[in-house]
């Protein structure tokens, strides 16, 4: 079972023995904390009724990135806690992504992992946005021109490029408004000093995959500012993405996740 813990979504995923995916998201209710969220989802939900063994959980929450060649497992907790001070009370944990040379840290809430760790005996805990970096890592290879890539989700906005085998940037940004995501991706621009006729900015996450009225405004009103001062702009299809596959269909999945049962991690 896969198990995705967003800032203010969870959701749940299982694959059968012929590959296929049922996803299940839960109504999170507001004012709950998210242990309590996913405590009364055990109980109530008919979808896990009968529980794995296993389970993978994607956190979404701060991220710290390291070199591999600086990483020591004795000193995460006092460089997360440190880079994210409101995060002291929860418990860190890292993913090793060896073809970036770099180590992620990042948390999960102390209640919400006792949780887990009470209905699974083998748990694995993923950064949601990892499977996204090392997709568009190897999508990097394609072309000419220097690439840079934003992935917006739940009012968040990563934006990350890579120089080779190492991340070349990675950041990400609170977005209320389209016009906040805009600011930070031309501002990253122009920090890395990417060309504006020849380089290229890659945009994915649910303000391209839902077509809601809201979503098809806000995102039109993006990629016309942005073509304002970048010549390629491109937004990422999944369909086409992952040779249209059946998971692209389904409704309301994440890209990261969509991305971690294509891919494989």
């Amino acid at each position: 079972m896969t198990i995705r813990v967003g800032r203010g979504t969870l959701s749940f995923s299982v694959s059968d023995n012929e590959g296929n995916i049922s996803f299940s998201p839960y109504v999170v209710k507001s004012g709950v904390s998210m242990a309590a969220n996913l405590r009364e989802a055990f109980k109530s939900s008919p979808f896990l009724q009968q529980l794995p063994i296993r389970a993978r959980v994607l956190i979404d929450a701060d991220v710290l990135v390291m070199p591999i060649n600086l990483f020591d497992e004795s000193h995460i907790e006092t460089l997360y806690s440190y880079s994210f001070p409101s995060h002291r009370q929860d418990i860190p944990f890292y993913n090793v992504i060896s073809e970036l040379d770099t180590v992620v840290v990042s948390s999960i809430n102390k209640d919400l992992k006792l949780v887990v760790d009470d209905h699974f005996r083998d748990v694995k805990t993923i950064v949601a946005v990892s499977p996204v970096w090392r997709h568009m890592h190897q999508r990097s290879f394609t072309g000419k021109g220097q690439k840079l890539y934003g992935y917006v989700h739940e009012r968040r906005l990563e934006v990350f490029g890579f120089q080779q085998n190492r991340f070349r940037f990675c950041n990400s940004f609170d977005v209320k408004h389209t016009k906040d995501a805009c600011y930070f991706l031309l501002y990253v621009w122009n920090q890395l000093q990417m060309d504006a006729l020849v380089d290229e900015l890659h945009l994915v996450g649910d303000l391209f995959m839902n077509d809601t009225a809201t979503n098809v405004q806000e995102r039109n009103e993006l990629l016309a500012d942005l073509r304002k001062f970048v010549k390629n702009v491109y937004v990422v299809n999944p369909s086409a993405d992952f040779n249209r596959s059946p998971i692209t269909e389904i409704k309301g999945m994440p890209y990261d996740l969509q991305t971690l049962f294509v891919k494989g991690r």
